[in-house]
């Protein structure tokens, strides 16, 4: 059974342009530049082979990038209601509830 290929999942608007900033600036973070241009050529349909090429890294190294780019997005996405602090408008209403009034 042959494994699924390894893909980014989408970007958004917001991710893919910070990634192209970060490729044409020619960032002076190497590592940062590489890992940029690896998951910008994984959206764009290239392959695991092809990428690691690409940046002159080993195909492990690039998959690695790919899962935890993925995997940090993930959390992101369902951290929701436990992994984020309340805003600043929502405290007065936290407050009450938290302390009603007798």
């Amino acid at each position: 059974m042959v494994a699924e290929p390894v893909k980014v999942r989408r970007l958004t608007d917001q991710e893919g342009q910070q990634l192209q900033r970060i490729v044409r600036r020619g960032s002076t973070n190497t590592v940062r530049y590489r890992r940029a241009m690896m998951l910008l050529a994984s959206a764009g349909g290239n392959r695991v082979p092809v990428i690691a090429q690409l940046v002159q890294a080993g195909e492990d190294t690039a998959r690695d990038v790919i899962h935890r780019f993925n995997e940090i997005a993930a959390k992101r996405a369902f951290a929701g209601e436990e992994g984020r602090s309340p805003k600043r408008r929502e405290w007065p209403r936290l407050y009450r509830v938290a302390h009603p009034k007798t």
